[in-house]
């Protein structure tokens, strides 16, 4: 049972000082900690991620700040409060600095119809320091209308079925400011079990319900985000497995001539996001026995960018079957591009085999030349001019030739992969190498399928015969 709201409160002995000390300076301790690491968090307003963390942030130090004003109320004991009649003034200043947390305490005397209020519950309520203690009966004109009926329950309950009260309500400030009041308290009985007075006390909760309302629409807000860009990842992969060749493993093309390629290639997703990117490969067998081999990629991530490398493949591989060269097909290719809706741009190397001579024909448009792996040594193939896809209108590209003999291995990849440098001392690794698959294996194990920073690709042609 708690004592009386009143004057004698005073004299109460405050509990074990030397540990509740001890635990304000944790306390503290833990506040500095904290604000140290809301210092830390993310600060881009875009971010839902940062606005989630400094949200809790902010709430666990709203909850360390009640528990140190409260720890130190409990060290000093209950404050006076007058027997009768309005708590003495006190600074206003002072009172707002300590607005967020402080507690006030009541008693409502049932027999005599007073009110006694501590001089913290003016300040909560907003209440001037010469204004009557309200009733019981005057409370709810400050309460917010659809929150009264919930303080008339609990008063009800309280002084009838002699019930704990522990819930909150919101009340309007005479400024018109609406805080939110939690309110815990118990009936004062007689000898015979009667009612005599109700004792609460009254805390203001609104930063800290403000706070727990920032965490939970930023963990909403989180969450939509996650669920976004779990749909647009799965609706790239979607676009993705539909653009890309459906072979896998080390394919043979349908028709081939006397002299054959075998082929293999692999997709290195991005670690550091989810969204899909604009990287590809693919390899076609033309209508004349010649083979097309193409990599490319398109800046951007997500359904968008991966739909446009369709369009581009698409265009690539209806203007290689009418019999268009790379040099051809790059600047085509470019004023596509060029033409589009959402501008964008991209990088691209097409080559075109020709299996009865060996012969390499192939352009590039701003990307990572092809690399020529002969005899256990490997270097990049001479690049002719060529800019960025969409970068400039009416671009003129160039075209090379190379020769390939029996055992050669050609490698496209696009810039995500690795340094050139990096792939070029693999060449000891592929000259041992029996399959193209093999090759693409010891180049993914080589460059990791983890970690990286952005999506890749690898195609490789090792001429058989």
């Amino acid at each position: 049972m708690p004592p009386h709201v009143s004057a004698d409160r005073s004299a109460a002995q405050p509990p074990g000082r030397g540990s509740v000390d001890a635990l304000i300076t944790q306390t503290r301790r833990l506040k500095g900690d904290m604000d140290a690491v809301r210092q830390d968090t993310r600060r881009d307003a875009a971010d839902p991620q940062g606005r989630w963390q400094r949200a809790l942030c902010d709430l666990a130090l709203h909850q360390l700040d009640d528990l140190d004003t409260h720890l130190a109320q409990l060290r000093d004991g209950p404050p006076p409060v007058p027997a009768a009649g309005p708590a003495p003034a006190a600074p206003v200043a002072s009172r707002r600095e300590s607005l967020l947390s402080r507690v006030g305490s009541a008693e409502w005397n049932l027999l005599t119809d007073e009110a006694l209020w501590s001089e913290e519950l003016y300040g909560i309520l907003g209440r001037g320091p010469t204004a009557p203690p309200l009733t019981l009966d005057e409370l709810p004109a400050l309460v917010l209308d659809e929150d009264r009926p919930k303080l008339t329950a609990m008063v009800t309950d309280c002084l009838i079925d002699a019930r704990p009260i522990d819930g909150e309500f919101r009340v309007v400030r005479p400024d018109g400011e609406q805080r939110t009041v939690h309110m815990m308290g118990e009936p004062v009985l007689d000898a015979e079990g009667g009612t005599t007075s109700m004792w609460a006390v009254l805390r203001d909760v609104s930063e800290l319900r403000r706070s727990q309302r920032a965490v939970r629409e930023s963990r909403d807000s989180l969450q939509r985000q996650r669920h976004l860009a779990q749909t647009e990842h799965r609706l790239a992969v979607e676009f993705q497995e539909a653009v890309l060749p459906p072979w896998r493993g080390s394919p043979r093309l349908p028709h081939q001539g006397p002299r054959s390629l075998d082929l293999a290639a692999h997709y290195l997703p991005a670690a550091t996001t989810s969204r899909i990117g604009g990287d590809w490969y693919d390899a076609l067998e033309l209508a004349d026995g010649h083979t097309l081999l193409s990599v490319g990629d398109l800046t951007g991530h997500g359904p968008t960018v991966t739909s446009t490398t369709a369009m581009l493949l698409g265009a690539l591989r209806g203007m290689a079957m009418a019999g268009t060269h790379p040099a051809q097909l790059m600047a085509w290719l470019n004023q596509l591009l060029d033409a589009t809706v959402q501008p964008a741009l991209g990088s691209a190397v097409c080559c075109r085999y020709r299996p009865d001579t060996r012969t390499l024909m192939w352009a590039q448009a701003g990307h990572p030349v092809p690399l020529l792996f002969r005899d256990g040594t490997g270097r990049r193939l001479d690049a002719p001019q060529g800019v960025l896809l969409g970068a400039t209108a009416r671009a003129a590209y160039g075209q090379a030739e190379e020769t390939l003999e029996e055992g050669d291995l050609l490698l496209l990849h696009t810039d995500g992969l690795a340094p050139a440098d990096r792939l070029l001392g693999l060449a000891p690794r592929l000259d041992r190498a029996r399959t193209a698959q093999e090759c693409v294996r010891m180049v993914v194990e080589e460059c990791g399928e983890s970690e990286r920073a952005d999506d890749a690709c690898v195609l490789v042609a090792r001429v058989t015969r």
